[in-house]
């Protein structure tokens, strides 16, 4: 959610996001109108409730001088109690149509977000590595796997439906090396590993971004008011709930491994065979806590890590920015790291950075304190750092060879006991 006050110390500001957006200007008035009018009555019932307090001492003074006008004060004390029930529930009634239409106004975003109107005005902002280039006919993911005998999706359909699998043999152990790589690229630059919860609660889940988006994508636990995580992200950003952390403690820096669970409806559907869109799937995620004044710092940072991890897998790959269409309302900016696919002649999504600025943190309450005592709500930014299913299929399809088998990256063959190849064992 955006900061109020400085949407009343500024409205311009907002107004200008919003055009810059394709957004209706008139939402910032209509919001300020209605700030105005839920402030106005909580003065009015701020001051009968002084009143309130005030009325019983002076009946009270009245009683022992024994004044005549003891009934008329009796009178007003009687009346005040359903006045004050009154205004609190208008008050209350205002402030919750207030918190909602908040929501309606997106974050501000980063200067250099371009301008566009659908995904297909994103930006190419820099392009790393050749694109493979095979010499013989490309085999896609599924084509190897099933080959090899390396997972299986016609039983995974049968036993949970379409966009789940099995992993067997080398391709599972080349997904626990792929994890345990990363793991250990993170905890070397120094970030803590944490394994969320999960499942998150609708407040957290709430915070996290578009709610209403959310939940077509989220998985509802019914009965409960729970919901799967998406990614290790929301399940780190919800630890930090209602906390205040001091200044010389900043930032805080987390990277956390989970299984991830998304519905994906939307466009493109799920009834994809393979690996490259699924509801399930494992992920490392990192995610930093920080002062206001730094968190651009600690984007460059994060992408930093992402592509160093890229190129550390030695696969081609570009970063992609969001156009303001395609960006989330709780981003200030976002960049997609995009990994090349010979099978597609294209690249595609393997992870995403944003910095959310105060968006998210604002919702759950999470503050840093000053050495001088002023607090402020934290920074929150995310990026992605490994999405084992996205990046299994990047290194199957780039690194097949003629005959079918596949090169083990020399990054992950430690994590393989060694083993170069994936090859069938006929």
């Amino acid at each position: 959610m955006i900061d109020l006050k400085d949407l009343r110390e500024r409205p311009e500001v907002y107004r200008a996001n919003m055009k810059k957006k394709g957004r209706d200007e008139k939402v910032v008035s209509e919001i300020l109108k209605l700030d105005e009018q839920w402030r106005q009555v909580k003065l009015h019932a701020d001051k009968l409730r002084h009143e309130r307090n005030s009325i019983s001492e002076q009946i009270n003074q009245a009683k022992k001088k024994k004044a005549a006008d003891v009934p008329s004060l009796l009178k007003r004390a009687r009346e005040m109690p359903e006045k004050l029930k009154q205004l609190e529930t208008e008050e209350k009634d205002l402030h919750e149509t207030l918190s909602k239409r908040l929501l309606e106004i997106p974050n501000l975003m980063h200067p250099q977000v371009p301008v566009g109107k659908s995904e297909k005005d994103n930006k190419v902002r820099k392009v790393v590595g050749a694109k493979t280039k095979l010499k013989f006919p490309a085999k896609t993911h599924v084509e190897l796997i099933e080959a090899l005998d390396l997972g299986d999706f016609d039983a995974s359909a049968k036993v949970a439906g379409n966009g789940f699998y099995y992993l067997k043999k080398d391709l599972a152990l080349l997904n626990r090396a792929l994890i345990n790589f990363a793991v250990d690229f993170m905890e070397k630059k120094g970030y803590t590993f944490v394994e969320p919860p999960l499942m998150i609660d609708r407040k957290v889940a709430a915070a996290a971004g578009d709610l209403t988006a959310f939940e077509k994508a989220l998985y509802k636990i019914d009965g409960e008011d729970l919901y799967l995580i998406p990614t290790a992200e929301h399940g780190i950003l919800g630890m930090l709930s209602d906390k205040t952390i001091p200044e010389g403690k900043l930032p805080l820096k987390f990277f956390g491994y989970s299984m991830s669970f998304r519905k994906e409806i939307g466009s493109h559907g799920i009834n994809e065979k393979g690996l490259w869109r699924t509801h399930q799937f494992n992920k490392v995620e990192q995610f930093i806590f920080c002062k206001p004044k730094d968190s651009w710092k600690y984007y460059e940072e994060l992408r930093k890590n992402a592509e160093e991890i890229m190129k550390k897998l030695k696969l081609p790959y570009r970063i992609l920015e969001m156009c303001t269409a395609d960006l989330g309302d709780w981003k200030a900016r976002t960049e997609d790291i995009e990994v090349w696919r010979p099978t597609t002649q294209s690249y595609g999504e393997a992870g995403s950075l944003s910095n959310c600025t105060d968006y998210q943190a604002r919702e759950l309450n999470i503050r840093g304190i000053s050495k001088t005592g002023e607090r402020y709500v934290l920074h929150t930014l995310n990026n992605t750092a490994l999405a084992t299913s996205r990046a299994m299929v990047a290194i199957l399809e780039n690194f097949q060879q003629k005959d079918g088998s596949i090169k083990i990256p020399s990054v992950l063959q430690k994590y393989m006991g060694g083993k170069k190849i994936i090859a069938s064992k006929k």
